[in-house]
């Protein structure tokens, strides 16, 4: 049965969220915010959640105090594809400038073995993008795709988190393997030079790299899934949580250290309905939490 809602990319900021969105959404066609909650407890006075699309795929982002910070573990993919748009370049290249301002290139744009233009850059606010011109012969993707970078101690095992994924969730489809050849070391032979693989209809780009990067996986960008009911929150659960203490809030960590957010459809239908007595009420209970339970968070709707 597919999800609610698409699996929604979710931005973990101290101070800078409604800062950033704004810039991201002006950067492309069909973005905008769709609504904000701000809030205050132990952790931020001044905090505020925000709703958002780019380029009509939706988003989350928090303000939520300087707990975690941006790896290039996770990145943003954009795919500019020339068979979609004659100008894909130049739009590529207009994005680059836009988003490096401020911030500092990873990889040079140029050619490489898996496109015929590429870069990867890390913007202002730390967010990591990568930038690629699509072959006109390859099967069309999302404009953006979330990117996992598998490294440290579960650099190779990108191959076997898609394929542990696509069993969590339905409709979901291995895409795009490129392999590491031999003669790339630190990188072992066979493992995932470049892949992309569909979750529930959601497309996610993963790849291995065995270099000591000094960095992983953390909370700063996590994965919200919205569910219908009390079993369905049970099911993820039990498929993804495995780092007890990481668990609090509907937060939890998979296998391969990648943060999911698993929470029920109507806790969204709350932060977005502007109540600001319930918002309270049912954030002061999820606080109390780890596993999210659906019939304590309705009872903290009732006005007592």
């Amino acid at each position: 049965m597919p999800l609610a809602q698409p699996i929604t990319p979710h931005l973990w900021y101290d101070k800078q969220a409604r800062e950033t969105v704004e810039f991201y959404c002006s950067l492309f066609p069909d973005s905008a915010i769709t609504s904000s909650v701000t809030y205050a407890n132990e952790y931020a006075s001044n905090g505020e959640i925000l709703s958002f699309k780019l380029a009509g795929q939706p988003f989350m982002a928090i303000s939520a105090g300087p707990y975690f910070t941006f790896t290039p573990a996770i990145s943003l993919m954009l795919n500019f594809d020339p068979a979609r748009d004659a100008d894909a370049r130049s739009k590529l290249d207009a994005t680059w400038d836009a988003l490096v301002a401020g911030g500092k290139t990873m990889m040079e744009r140029g050619e490489y073995p898996f496109s015929p233009y590429y870069g990867f850059l890390q913007d202002r606010f730390g967010l990591c993008w990568q930038l690629m011109l699509g072959s006109p012969s390859g099967q069309p993707r999302p404009f953006i795709m979330p990117s996992l970078m598998f490294t440290g101690d579960v650099a190779g095992k990108a191959e076997q988190a898609a394929d542990y994924y696509r069993t969590v969730f339905d409709d979901s489809r291995a895409g795009y393997i490129a392999r590491h050849p031999e003669g790339a070391s630190p990188d072992q032979p066979g493992t995932l030079l470049y892949s992309d693989f569909a979750l529930d209809g959601n497309w996610f780009a993963a790849t291995d790299s065995a270099y000591q990067h000094g960095f992983g996986f953390n909370e700063a960008i996590s994965f919200l899934i919205h569910c219908r009911d009390q079993g369905e929150i049970d099911r993820y659960w039990q498929a993804l949580s495995r780092v007890p203490e990481s668990e609090q809030c509907g937060w939890c960590k998979d296998p391969f250290g990648v943060s999911w957010q698993i929470a029920p459809l109507m806790l969204d239908e709350v932060m977005k309905s502007g109540d600001r007595a319930k918002i309270d009420r049912v954030m002061a209970a999820t606080m109390k939490m780890k596993k999210l339970d659906i019939a304590p968070l309705r009872e903290a709707l009732r006005d007592t």
